[in-house]
């Protein structure tokens, strides 16, 4: 009996005919042999469809696009001119439905328990107590508000907004590199990257069967409104900004116009009697809660930065008084500190009593003896950061760096242990990237910025989030400040 003819691969369209795989990384749309992933296929033959000479004029249309929307982000350590087109990329990056299941799941684990931890920490500090996570790691968080001891946050809830960062590893693995529980920022240009999107590919979008996006503002109106004070029937929400010199005020304004409410500045805000009002043509309007996204420090001169213009007086002893609800709620740095990071799986089998779901980066603490000494003999392979600086400053990238600057770090680390942590270099995934210049598909490294919005209901994800791209070649830091750009993340319904 004659055997089975074997299946022969589907050819690999033009465009991706000179795609190389960067060696040790996993991508996100082709397997080690080249081929599609499981259910990509058609992916490939779609997006596979543009010519070089189409896919150069969709990029130039969609930056001109942007350009002309606004869609802008500054750069404040850049003395060339600070506001820039935020980088896209046409090519989006595919997510199967299984995989973002899992995520989605482990989002929901991992912001739960932090939002119990906050309430301890800010409580009774029972975890500290039981020695489950040090005391001097939390109480010596810059994050770590000790004027708020005892407040119970509006609504009962603290982490509104979460911006949790992710990475793929060589193996596929789904990991959390970071929390941002504070003023977390990029949604406005995950919803601008589907609009681009779907203009360049909108066969492709169609058959994909990819989940939406613009619901994020409705999503987010209704947590804020549902945590509102005093159980306001028709609750006043505003978003308070420090201004349009801010890097993020293009969101700002584009989230306070999508989800229908008043974008503010600090003159515009007052407190009277432990209320919080809004200064109109009209006269004073009572304000229920307020999405700011001014930093713990200029929030309130009142209670922190005396010098601060950015930020109302008084408006956290209104919060404290239970007048006001913040999104989100003063102190949450303490959460979200690199330091604390490695402890968040502890905190998940403490207050859920739950194995963590999503796995995280390895950490080494340098406040410990013995990993400092680890971390001080192997600077050259590490990746060490600094606990309170973004963006990608503050970070060795240990395998890029010269002599002189591991000697600085080494430096760095032993007058200041708590203020470092170092972690062993991540593979990132890789995802299919179009170089207008070489007019070809080349392998750059990503990460994903899923979001999640938490009201009184609990947590909602948004089923996508900001895929970061390091558009810089050989590069592995995603940040728009440092050369990064950003994708459309196409999640796939089941």
């Amino acid at each position: 009996m004659s055997q089975p003819l074997p299946q022969k691969a589907p050819p690999v369209p033009p465009l991706f005919a000179g795609y190389v795989q960067l060696p040790g990384t996993w991508d996100e749309l082709l397997d080690a042999q080249g081929l599609p992933r499981e259910g990509f296929d058609w992916v490939l033959d779609e997006l596979g469809r543009k010519t070089a000479d189409e896919l150069c004029r969709s990029q130039r249309v969609a930056d001109l696009s942007l350009l002309s929307r606004g869609v802008t982000f500054n750069v404040y350590k850049d003395s060339r001119g600070t506001e820039k087109i935020f980088p896209f990329d046409v090519m989006p990056r595919i997510i199967a439905a299984p995989d973002w299941e899992h995520v989605r799941r482990g989002l929901e684990q991992r912001v739960r328990a932090l939002e119990l931890f906050l309430d301890d920490v800010y409580g009774e500090g029972r975890i500290i107590a039981q020695g489950r996570v040090p005391q001097d790691v939390v109480l010596g968080s810059k994050g770590y508000l000790p004027a708020l001891r005892g407040v119970r946050a509006p609504g009962g809830v603290r982490i509104h907004i979460a911006g949790i960062d992710l990475v793929r590893d060589a193996r596929g693995t789904l990991r959390v590199l970071e929390d941002n529980l504070r003023t977390p920022s990029g949604v406005s240009y995950v919803m601008e990257n589907r609009v681009m999107a779907k203009r360049v590919f909108p066969a492709a979008f169609d058959r994909a069967r990819v989940h939406r996006v613009d619901q994020y503002p409705g999503r987010l109106g209704e947590a804020l409104r549902s945590i509102a004070t005093e159980g306001a029937l028709d609750p006043a929400v505003v978003l308070l900004t420090p201004g349009p010199y801010n890097s993020a005020f293009f969101e700002h304004a584009f989230l306070a116009r999508s989800m229908g409410i008043d974008l503010v500045q600090a003159p515009d805000l007052f407190v009277e009697g432990d209320e919080v009002f809004l200064r109109t043509t009209r006269g004073p309007s009572r304000v229920h809660a307020v999405y700011r996204r001014v930093d713990d420090p200029f929030l309130d001169p009142e209670v922190f930065r005396a010098d601060s213009l950015l930020g109302v007086r008084g408006i956290v002893r209104a919060w404290a008084a239970g007048k006001v609800a913040l999104a989100n709620a003063p102190g949450n740095g303490v959460a979200d500190d690199k330091a604390v990071y490695p402890f968040v799986p502890e905190m998940i089998h403490y207050y859920l009593g739950e194995a963590p779901i999503l796995e995280q980066v390895e950490t080494f603490q340098c406040l410990r003896e013995a990993d400092r000494a680890y971390v001080l003999s192997h600077l050259d392979s590490l990746v060490v950061k600094c606990v309170d600086e973004a963006g990608g400053y503050g970070m060795l990238m240990g395998h890029a760096s010269t002599s002189a600057e591991r000697e600085e770090f080494a430096r760095r680390v032993e007058a200041d242990p708590r203020r470092y942590i170092a972690q062993h270099r991540v593979e990132l995934s890789t995802c299919p990237t179009w170089d207008g210049e070489a007019r070809q598909m080349v392998a750059r490294r990503v990460d994903l910025r899923p979001y999640v919005v938490t009201g009184r209901d609990g947590p909602w994800v948004l089923p996508g989030g900001l895929t970061r791209v390091a558009l810089v070649e050989g590069s592995y830091v995603v940040n728009s400040s440092q050369g990064g750009g950003s994708k459309d993340t196409w999640v796939q319904r089941p």
